[in-house]
């Protein structure tokens, strides 16, 4: 322990005593940081999320040109083709959003004097700073070693978004699961009317490819739909368990005792999908203004954040 500013600072990595709501950002930083595009440079990471956008285009493909459009149901072959694709667009939006967006990042290296004097804490109080990254730690906070910055509220580190999921991306983090498992649980039923259609009547007729090379597709998209099915619905019913009892897979792991007052079940969900319920709480995007990231790249270009 050691004195500065009138208030006593220690370097410990868990149980922050910082208010999450108490303003201790510095303007420099947090200018710094808003004028940013969200970014980890990590290799798995990067590879996870490459697959999963070539598992949807996969999935896509199969079910647009292997089932849908050489069906002879008109209706049937539309209907179904809008869904499927305006789901995979939202799919992959919440992704994006979930890829690009500041999880709620503390600025590194904020434990300065300056930074101390700003805080304005009463003689005698005790704050907690992360020695791993020299950042003041707000409460609920954790370090991310992939990421290399504490993370308010961080719920884990997800590589299939390169991302770790947190305050502030955690809704597009659950939109992504929910659409995700929205269209595996369509391409599975598609592919059971699929191969129906196509035992019931000549194989050659239902597709426009080779009995042999369709079946193979249709294997491969249901195995891909069942695993991502499986996973993403229960990564799904996790987060709303996590929101509704307004604690992180982190702490719950970790069996954190809270020292912060818990939100009821629905404030919670208010809390992280923002506002009264309406079609808002499931778009991805609400809240993305184009000017703003075009005035980002005229004052200089996109930077990543590590």
């Amino acid at each position: 322990t050691m004195q500065s500013s009138g208030h006593r600072f220690r370097d410990v990595e868990h149980h922050p005593l910082l208010a999450e709501n108490d303003s201790y950002d510095s303007s420099s930083s947090e200018a710094d940081m808003a004028e940013r595009v969200w970014f980890i440079r990590d290799g798995c990471g990067m590879v996870c999320a490459i697959m999963t956008w070539l598992l949807v285009v996969y999935a896509d493909f199969v079910v647009t040109f292997v089932m849908l459009l050489p069906s002879k149901d008109f209706w049937y072959s539309v209907i179904n083709g809008v869904l499927f694709n305006c789901l995979a667009v939202l799919a992959l939006s919440s992704h994006l959003r979930t890829m690009l967006t500041d999880p709620g990042a503390v600025p590194k290296g904020n434990a300065t004097k300056e930074y101390m004097d700003n805080l304005q804490l009463k003689p005698g109080e005790v704050i907690y700073k992360c020695p791993k990254c020299c950042s003041i730690k707000p409460e609920r906070a954790h370090h991310c070693s992939i990421c290399k910055r504490c993370i308010r509220k961080m719920d884990h580190h997800c590589p299939w978004v390169n991302n770790c999921v947190g305050e502030k991306n955690q809704r597009f983090f659950v939109l992504f699961t929910m659409y995700i498992a929205l269209i595996s649980a369509h391409a599975l039923v598609l592919c059971g009317f699929q191969f129906f259609s196509c035992v019931r009547g000549q194989w050659t007729e239902c597709s426009d490819f080779s009995p042999p090379v369709t079946v193979i597709l249709m294997i491969f998209l249901c195995l891909e739909g069942f695993l991502f099915l499986t996973f993403t619905a229960v990564m799904f019913g996790t987060q709303i368990h996590s929101i509704c009892n307004d604690e992180t897979e982190i702490e719950r792991l970790k069996s954190e005792k809270p020292t912060w007052e818990r939100r009821l079940r629905w404030e919670g969900m208010k809390s992280v999908f923002g506002g009264q319920p309406s079609l808002l709480w499931i778009n991805p995007f609400a809240g993305f203004r184009i000017r703003r990231l075009l005035l980002r790249g005229k004052k200089g270009g996109p930077e990543f954040s590590v």
